[in-house]
């Protein structure tokens, strides 16, 4: 089966579609916060931002009085989370707490004095406090000087800026910015050019210092909130984008993942739905495919086997009832020969039992009718035919009820109890227990004894296998007995899992639905 739609080709489409919305996204948010052109880089969104908090200063100081300053400031720290300082272009601290300024935010602050308040690109000295030459009436380009001094009134109203706009440039000094990260303290100073009204009333350049210590506090300077909310929105849609493709991929790797998981145990019957036409589809139609020839061969080789130890059946019942006739009649010399012969006849006779009992097993799993089984009743009954109500003990509430077929259930039991009183001594205790949980019922059979090796752990159950140390005709049976526990079990619509106990000891535990 050739795939339609490969994978890959899905993937690589879902990919470019993201970042086609990704990109676009990107684009008109970058083009709403700074504009077009190289000069938007300078004078974006986020310079603004920050300059409206230096113009909110600079509208406090030139309205309120004097001696209100450092209020001004510390309603600012409050509000954004950083430490506010205001400084004169000279250098001289104005307002504020003291602070040791770091040599390269002296050196940005200084800039505005040296260039003569107008930075570096200005033509020629310009400023409220700038005076032309002696002798000289005022040049183009120089604020008109007055002689007269400062007012007699020095207390008298400060003229703020004009309403609904900045101050003017020769107030504010230059439009210049400036942000520099100091190693020592650690922290991002931000410069924000103000005029600073002075003992007579009129404005002077000065500068707004801003210092952030974390990436927090900037973030609120510069109101990165709707940023943050637009990123955690591209992303959770980046989310929501990918998340039908891979939700879907995802399913039905672990609806193939369960499927060859429980045709490893035996379940042939298992198939996958074919509803896809990508490489997943195919995978899905060769597991199908798998599960259809596994099936064939290994209920083939159960037939076989069945036939084969059907045919059997005849013979050795002949040979056991000749053995017996030849052992009333034969002279006692011979007795023990006959013995010999009789205990070989009756292994075959028991291989033949075991073989028969396996392929009627997993011949009939398929037409099981499974029947709401009392669970206490059954465990009594089958440890009397047993013959082991003496050495095991049994936990088991007379409420508890399965879904199982009665005789399967009685036989994989059965198996279990045989296989504890096999491998143990006859003080190891062995106990049958059952408990109810939300996923159904789970039945152990736990003995004291000494356990098998972790590498026959994932083995055991498997037809014909042994461990090493149960490779003996005495004790080690033919290698059936597991295996008819298992397909009883799966024929029952349950599972079957074999462990070790600590500190020695084997579990065997059975988990059926409850009725």
């Amino acid at each position: 089966m050739k795939a339609t739609f490969p994978l890959s080709l899905k993937v690589s489409l879902w990919l470019l579609a993201n970042l086609l919305l990704l990109t676009a996204a990107a684009g008109v948010f970058y083009v709403s916060q700074f504009g077009i052109g190289w000069k938007s880089l300078s004078q974006g969104a986020i310079g603004e931002r920050l300059q409206s908090i230096g113009d909110s200063i600079a509208t406090d100081l030139n309205t309120e009085p004097e001696g209100v300053r450092a209020t001004i400031l510390r309603s600012r720290t409050k509000k954004y989370g950083a430490d506010f300082f205001l400084f004169a272009n000279t250098g001289a601290q104005v307002a504020g707490d003291s602070v040791q300024l770091p040599t390269a935010v002296r050196e940005e602050l200084n800039k505005e004095q040296r260039n003569g308040g107008r930075g570096p690109d200005a033509p020629g000295p310009r400023g409220p406090r700038a005076r032309p030459p002696r002798g000289e009436g005022p040049r183009e380009g120089w604020p008109p000087y007055d002689d007269r001094g400062p007012p007699p009134d020095s207390r008298r109203k400060k003229e703020g800026p004009p309403l609904g706009g900045r101050p003017p440039p020769d107030a504010r000094g230059s439009e210049g910015r400036f942000i520099v990260h100091s190693a020592s303290p650690e922290a991002t100073w931000i410069g924000l050019r103000v005029p600073i009204p002075n003992e007579f009333g009129q404005p002077t350049a000065g500068t707004v210092l801003i210092r952030a210590s974390s990436l927090w506090s900037v973030g609120r300077l510069i109101h990165a909130g709707p940023w943050l909310a637009i990123a955690a929105s591209a992303f959770l849609l980046s989310v929501l984008f990918w998340l039908p493709l891979v939700g879907s991929i995802t399913r039905a790797l672990q609806r193939r993942s369960g499927a060859t998981e429980r045709i490893a145990e035996g379940q042939f019957a298992t198939r996958v739905a074919l509803s896809r036409h990508d490489e997943l589809g195919v995978l899905g139609s060769s597991v199908n495919r798998m599960a259809e020839r596994l099936d064939t061969l290994v209920n083939g080789q159960k037939r076989f086997l069945g036939d084969v130890a059907h045919e059997l059946g005849s013979p050795i019942g002949r040979l056991q009832v000749a053995t017996e006739i030849l052992e009333a009649r034969a002279d006692p010399a011979l007795q023990p020969q006959i013995a010999d012969v009789r205990e070989e006849v009756q292994q075959m006779a028991a291989l033949v039992a075991e073989l028969l009992a396996f392929t009627k097993t997993g011949m009939q799993s398929r037409a099981t009718e499974l029947t709401a089984v009392p669970l206490g009743v059954l465990v009594r009954e089958m440890l009397i035919r047993e013959q082991a109500t003496g050495r095991v003990a049994v936990s088991i509430s007379n409420e508890i009820e399965v879904r199982a077929d009665g005789a399967l259930l009685t036989r994989a039991i059965g198996n279990l109890v045989r296989n504890a009183v096999r491998y143990t001594g006859a003080n190891d205790a062995i106990f049958i227990t059952a408990v109810t949980s939300g996923e159904g019922v789970r039945i152990t059979v736990d003995d004291e004894g000494p356990g098998v090796g972790p590498e026959a752990l994932a083995r055991l159950g498997e037809p014909f296998y042994r461990p090493e140390t149960a490779r003996t005709r005495e004790t080690g049976g033919v290698g059936l007995g597991l295996a008819i526990v298992r397909s009883s079990v799966a024929a029952c619509g349950g599972e079957v899992h074999f462990s070790n106990r600590t500190p020695h000891g084997f579990r065997a535990e059975i988990r059926l639905s409850s009725a």
